[in-house]
């Protein structure tokens, strides 16, 4: 089990500013999952990995993926009161779910 988060490298995001996007995504995503899926994930050590996107596009791309996959996911829109504008999206969770569902969904995306 594992939870993969693809945050964008494109829009210029602060080491504090990626920190909390990739956080809202892991735990959005990780309410979304069903409540076996969660039990076994938190059993398991809560496996995740960081990734880099690097297009608003992309990231639902690799929703519309993750939803045919039948695999929660969620995507983060930022709220405006730092460094992005309002609504900005900024990262992508998939997962939690098996490795290998995770894997077909981002497995060709580089880490962060």
């Amino acid at each position: 089990m594992k939870q993969a988060i693809v945050a964008r490298t494109d829009i210029g995001m602060g080491e504090g500013k990626l920190a909390a996007q990739v956080a809202h995504a892991s735990l959005s995503a990780y309410q979304d999952a069903g409540r076996r899926a969660r039990k076994k994930w938190q059993g398991d050590g809560q496996k995740k990995v960081v990734l880099k996107g690097d297009s608003e596009s992309q990231l639902f791309a690799l929703a519309d993926k993750a939803e045919t996959e039948g695999i929660p996911y969620a995507i983060v829109r930022d709220a405006g009161h730092t460094q992005l504008e309002p609504g900005t999206v900024t990262a992508l969770a998939v997962g939690p779910a098996r490795d290998d569902t995770v894997d077909r969904v981002t497995g060709d995306l580089s880490l962060y």
